[in-house]
């Protein structure tokens, strides 16, 4: 996710130096951070359009295409605001409204769901995913961290963590402080403890920051810091993550 310019009126602070002898544990974000996200769901969509052809035609017919199904997905973000922090609720429900729109059996929901879960998976890494999680996992206990509903051992990469917080599981997503002390408790740190990588200059770097975590922010696209308080080190790419620790 992209972060919105800095805004005039925000004033920024000098940003704070990063203790690498401080760190005891790694946390990291997944989509955006790891791979990219949307291709992924752009051919989740793809494929949940295909199953509707086969078991609800109607419902293909009327949302025939990836922007109505993620249209429909969008207005049940306004919906069930309870859903915020259950990415797979929000989309297994926008589901089932659009099989009840078109007349088809909402029951189809679930399964419908599962196929676009399973393709939702299947994610293409950057192209240093691997070196960089190699890296930090053999130097320190590593936690994904995600306001997504990515499964890293059906990605295959769950051999790289200690542990996996989503905020499904937990009950509340980032930049909420408490995800972030879980991650901490998880490793058994303390979270001054912890360094946090992610790309969300909000749900990330100012969250763990709130946390007093030391934050790294992943800006590939070279945006604009949007809030006061900075990240410790901000960072092209994961390979220059490593370069940072190393």
């Amino acid at each position: 996710m992209l972060a919105p310019p800095l805004d005039a009126h925000q004033t920024a602070h000098p940003a704070p130096a990063l203790d690498v002898g401080r760190v005891r544990a790694i946390s990291i974000d997944l989509d955006d951070t790891l791979w990219p996200i949307w291709p992924t769901i752009a051919k989740a969509e793809e494929v949940l359009l295909q199953w509707l052809a086969l078991h609800a035609p109607a419902t293909a017919r009327l949302f025939a295409n990836t922007d109505a199904l993620r249209a429909i997905r969008n207005q049940m973000v306004h919906l069930r605001p309870d859903l915020e922090h259950d990415l797979s609720a929000l989309r297994r429900e926008s589901i089932r409204m659009a099989l009840v729109q078109a007349g088809d059996e909402p029951t189809l929901a679930e399964p419908a769901f599962d196929v676009f879960f399973d393709q939702r998976q299947r994610v293409e890494l950057f192209d240093d995913a691997h070196d960089t999680l190699a890296f930090l996992s053999a130097r320190y206990p590593v936690v994904a961290l995600s306001n997504g509903n990515a499964d890293v051992h059906r990605v295959g990469i769950g051999h790289y963590f200690k542990a996996s917080i989503n905020a499904k599981d937990f009950g509340a997503p980032k930049p909420d402080v408490r995800i972030f002390q879980e991650a901490a408790r998880a490793v058994q740190v303390q979270p001054h403890e912890v360094l946090h990588v992610g790309d969300d200059a909000t749900a990330d770097a100012l969250g763990a920051l709130g946390a007093g975590m030391q934050a790294v922010w992943l800006n590939a696209a070279g945006q604009a810091w949007p809030h006061g308080a900075q990240p410790h080190a901000t960072v092209s790419s994961l390979t220059h993550l490593c370069r940072l620790l190393g």
